[in-house]
């Protein structure tokens, strides 16, 4: 283990997690105190997220991810992470689903830079790190799912997303409060399969997950 990383973060992961219903293997709870500690020791430097304290960092970046992998179908196999910033939740996404092909794209270089480092450490074969403007990226067949964390309101996400999915798509908007006046301004093409309220160990705010659907 990282010298980053303490004994604290690791009890605390592996409690949260059981709190949420995940189940980690020993090789993926090390995968992700290995992401911890990368993100640790890049944020000094990259300004990856704004929570400085590592003491923090389990609850609001690793178990924040966590919430919403009991949401990810089995048969979903190519997944999006738009706006991913330092990589939440594209890479708990990958390492818990390594089977999954994860695509993790942001447009600010520092933060791919980051996340091609974090693919080569972890030896995340499954993950692909684009670094572009959403709007530009083409891929070659509709991604299964499409997710954001905190990425920009949800008429954007859908709008700059709407060419990368299709009728089977999901996407995943995790949000803090509900957004239900966001969801007024929603694409006439979009609607709103599920929303779950979440319950993050370690998270005073509120937390939300809409899962949509784009109609054919």
């Amino acid at each position: 283990m990282s010298s980053l990383v303490t004994p604290q973060h690791a009890e605390e992961l592996s409690t949260g997690a059981r709190q949420l219903g995940v189940e980690l293997s020993a090789q993926q709870h090390e995968l992700l105190l290995g992401y911890l500690a990368l993100l640790i020791k890049w944020n000094k430097a990259y300004n990856l997220t704004a929570v400085r304290d590592p003491d923090e960092m389990v609850s609001r970046h690793l178990l924040d991810s966590l919430s919403v992998m009991p949401f990810i179908h089995s048969d979903t196999q190519r997944w999006l992470d738009v706006g991913s910033g330092g990589g939440m939740p594209g890479i708990p996404l990958a390492i818990l689903h390594p089977h999954k092909q994860v695509t993790v794209l942001d447009s600010n270089g520092k933060k791919t830079r980051f996340l091609t480092q974090v693919k080569m450490e972890l030896k995340l074969d499954n993950l692909t790190v684009i670094h572009s403007r959403v709007e530009e990226v083409q891929p070659e067949q509709p991604f299964c799912g499409i997710i954001s964390r905190a990425f920009s309101s949800m008429e954007n996400f859908t709008n700059w997303t709407r060419h990368l999915g299709d009728a089977r798509t999901q996407w995943l908007a995790m949000k803090g409060l509900h957004p239900a006046d966001e969801l007024v301004a929603l694409p006439a093409d979009f609607t709103v399969e599920s929303e779950q309220a979440l319950t993050v160990p370690g998270c005073q705010g509120q937390r939300h997950l809409l899962i949509l659907r784009r109609k054919a």
